[in-house]
């Protein structure tokens, strides 16, 4: 693509630095809007300086692509309320064998759940009970919390929807899914089990110290609230309404007129008055209705003359009375027991079919449906399945980064138009072609760099096709490796600083907001680790991806 003229490229880089500002720092002093309010931005300032017309606009966002985040989002929605996140905190304090063995199953249950539910989702529901984790055992948070969002950035990238921008390098390389995790899950395993051990060996004497159980913390965690997570869904209790005799009720009222002042001694005996003339309306209406022909127990009183067959008949009726009260209570816990079961039995039902739809659409995506329409099909299943108002559950969407998504997209095709990409890209493809491997080292270079200048997904919509084009010119299979290696290195790249990935600004926000867990992972802590480990698992991909 030729160089447009001077005043676009200028105007066009202007309104790309704003969306890249606002991006990467969402709370700015002087422009404090976030993130999505900075995409639109910078999409409408691509409009107002003419860099794009609003058709143009309009026509750049990738609609399959945000078909795709819906679904999986609302996915991952019915998920969180069938406990799915639950289990897995279960699995992480399952007969825990010490802080080694707990780092080794944070890296490897982040990597399997963002696998198939994004990494952000993951790191979301997963930071909370990596700090209870980490204060029931007395052990430091740093890192876990490391071994949780670089294990999930390197999980995600093993499917197409592990991460957003594997969602864009799948729509536009149209790799089939199966094709696309088979490509990447042996670096992917590696690279996890490397990350593991880079984390065990910066980390040894910190996780050694053993835990003192002669002077517990009065803050330490139990395991019932390690595995009592906010993100289980919460169960409606039946609110059972306390039926009291009169024998309670006399109690209740001695207690009342004990404690009240003599001038309501009056108000009290009219309420005990009222209440056993109630008492005795009841038992009245409750003989007529069971026996009608019953005798009452003041009548036979008064009956001296009666035959012995008639106080026979005035015995057992009242003993069917006090039966009958007996029987009242069993009967209403029989009722209130089955209730529960069926209760019980209705939510695995439910459970089941949420499980048995994911595992569906995992089925179907490896058969190479549609992933956009397979992702949609499996939300719209799962709301009809729940038989319910679907609006909590899609309240819980994250509209904002759909939004984000549309400005994104918006702002870098504007920023494509400029020329400006074309020419970066024309002054390294010759040192960065990937039949070579010192070109392959020059194009994994340029990646880590821009995903870490730019963010990953910007850098994906940037170069993702030129590197294709590129690939291409040598050979097909060149092709599909490229845009592999492009979605290894980008999502490998979000490891190397805490900007670097959306997961990591997740971990580092939910650890800081935690309520009486709170801790604060600083940048350079984040670094001292980021930059060894996103070095040697980059490596490794660049190797094992063929």
């Amino acid at each position: 693509m030729a160089m447009d003229h001077t005043v676009k490229v200028i105007l066009g880089s202007i309104a790309f630095a704003v969306f890249w500002l606002l991006a990467v720092f969402p709370a700015i002093p002087f422009l404090p809007i976030g993130r999505t309010a900075g995409s639109i931005l910078g999409a409408m300032l691509m409009v107002i300086f003419r860099v794009l017309t609003p058709e143009q606009a309009y026509a750049a966002i990738d609609l399959p692509i945000l078909g795709l985040l819906f679904g999986t989002m609302v996915v991952s929605v019915y998920l969180e309320r069938a406990d799915m996140f639950k289990y897995l905190g279960k699995v992480l304090s399952w007969k825990s064998k010490g802080a080694k063995d707990l780092i080794c199953r944070v890296c490897l249950i982040s990597a399997i759940s963002s696998a198939f539910f994004t990494n952000d989702t993951s790191c979301v529901v997963l930071t909370e009970f990596v700090l209870k984790i980490a204060r029931q055992h007395n052990l430091p948070p740093r890192p876990f919390l490391l071994a949780l969002a670089s294990s999930a950035n390197i999980g995600s990238s093993a499917t197409p929807i592990g991460n957003p921008q594997n969602l864009v390098i799948a729509v536009q390389s149209k790799i089939p899914f199966g094709q696309f995790v088979i490509g990447i899950l042996p670096a992917m395993l590696v690279g996890v089990v490397v990350n593991a051990l880079i984390i065990l060996i910066l980390y040894w004497k910190l996780l050694s110290v053993q835990k003192d159980e002669e002077d517990p913390s009065p803050e330490v965690i139990a395991d019932e609230d390690v595995l009592s997570h906010r993100f289980s869904p919460a169960r409606l209790s039946h609110s059972q309404i306390p039926s009291l005799n009169s024998a309670e009720w006399d109690s209740r009222l001695d207690s009342m007129n004990a404690q009240s002042p003599p001038c309501s001694n009056a108000n009290v005996e009219t309420i005990r008055n009222s209440v056993s003339s109630k008492d005795n309306e009841i038992h009245r209406s409750h003989s007529t209705l069971t026996e009608p022909a019953r005798i009452s127990d003041a009548s036979k009183e008064w009956l001296p003359n009666a035959s012995p067959q008639k106080r026979e008949e005035g015995f057992s009726s009242k003993s069917l009375n006090s039966m009958d009260k007996q029987k009242e209570p069993v009967i209403l816990q029989s009722s209130e027991g089955k209730e529960h079961w069926s209760t019980k039995w209705r939510r695995i039902a439910w459970k089941s079919c949420v499980y048995l739809v994911t595992v569906g659409m995992l089925i179907a995506l490896l058969l190479g449906l549609d992933m956009s329409w397979t992702a949609v099909t499996a939300a719209l299943a799962l709301v009809v399945l729940d038989f319910k108002d679907a609006q909590p559950c899609l309240e819980k969407v994250s509209y904002s980064l759909l939004v984000f998504f549309c400005g994104m997209f918006m702002t870098v095709d504007g920023f494509n138009k400029t020329g400006l990409p074309s020419a970066f890209w024309n002054f390294m493809e010759p040192h960065a072609q990937i039949d070579r491997v010192s070109g392959t080292v020059v194009l994994a270079l340029v990646i880590l760099y821009l995903s870490n200048l730019a963010s990953n997904v910007p850098t994906v919509l940037l170069l993702g096709a030129r590197v294709a084009a590129s690939a291409a010119a040598i050979s097909p299979a060149e092709e599909k490796r490229a845009w592999l290696l492009l979605a290894w290195i980008s999502t490998v790249a979000g490891n190397l600083s805490l900007l670097g990935s959306a997961a990591n600004l997740i971990v580092c926000e939910q650890a800081r907001r935690t309520p009486q867990l709170s801790y604060n992972l600083s940048f350079w802590n984040h670094l001292k680790f980021g930059l060894p480990s996103t070095l040697i698992v980059t490596a490794i991909g660049l190797v094992l991806i063929r």
